[in-house]
């Protein structure tokens, strides 16, 4: 199983905190919040090795983090990847770099995609049991228990079995407070259809809208997230992450 970590957005929202610091690599309760993110998923024994896709302006700090990140029980190789972009006007995008990541990497394995700055509270492992389970697509969820909150990331609803039968991207009008995060299983045979997403010219930035393609074509499953989880997206989300998480130790 392989693990993309999302990691080449530009964070303008934070300047100038992120003007010469890549996001994920901001601290929260004293470690890179990528490090909240890489230690709760190294519990997963299936993951063998991690591809970080970043950009041109941050692709030195990436590494010369990854010389020091220790990756717990089980080594696995870290690679950085450069998706070229220098700024938000030549992006790529989420999916476009996910799916970058498996075109140079010529990866045909199972994988698991990440964002960076999304830090978790709590062990992931039983993440990786529930996609062993299921061998089909799944989504981390969350309930952030606020039907106003809901519109500023996606809106899901599920059925009995836990598939997803609604999923809308920011919506206007939101049927539930269930939101799907950057926490995705990807089986081995959905791999051509991320490639088919972007070749048809689909919007390739919130990885969120995969996840609204992909429902009706194939069986696609939720796992909710335990503990807490944060959406780093503002000097305010950091601050509150920052006291939370130092409040855990």
């Amino acid at each position: 199983m392989k693990l993309i970590v999302l990691a080449a957005g530009y964070a303008t929202r934070l300047y100038p905190l992120t003007l010469n610091q890549p996001k994920p690599l901001l601290e929260v309760a004293g470690k890179p919040m990528m490090e909240h993110v890489l230690d709760n998923l190294m519990p997963i024994d299936e993951i063998d090795e991690i591809f970080i896709v970043t950009n041109a302006k941050f692709v030195g700090h990436f590494e010369r983090w990854a010389e020091q990140y220790t990756t717990g029980h089980k080594v696995r190789p870290i690679k950085i990847i450069n998706d070229g972009s220098t700024d938000d006007s030549n992006k790529l995008g989420a999916i476009g770099d996910m799916n970058l990541v498996i075109e140079q990497a010529k990866i045909d394995h199972e994988i698991v995609v990440v964002g960076g700055d999304n830090p978790f509270s709590e062990n992931l492992e039983a993440f990786g049991d529930y996609c062993r389970a299921h061998q089909a697509p799944v989504t981390g969820v969350y309930d952030v228990g606020d039907l106003n909150e809901i519109k500023k990331y996606n809106s899901i609803e599920i059925d009995d079995n836990d598939r997803i039968t609604y999923f809308e991207e920011k919506p206007a009008q939101p049927k539930s407070t269930l939101t799907g995060i950057a926490l995705y299983y990807y089986p081995k045979p959905v791999l051509p259809l991320i490639k088919q997403y972007i070749s048809e010219g689909n919007n390739p930035d919130q990885p969120g809208r995969l996840v609204q393609w992909l429902y009706p074509r194939t069986a696609f499953y939720v796992w909710r997230v335990p503990g807490l989880w944060f959406d780093v997206g503002s000097k305010e989300t950091l601050e509150e992450a920052n006291r939370i998480f130092s409040g855990l130790k």
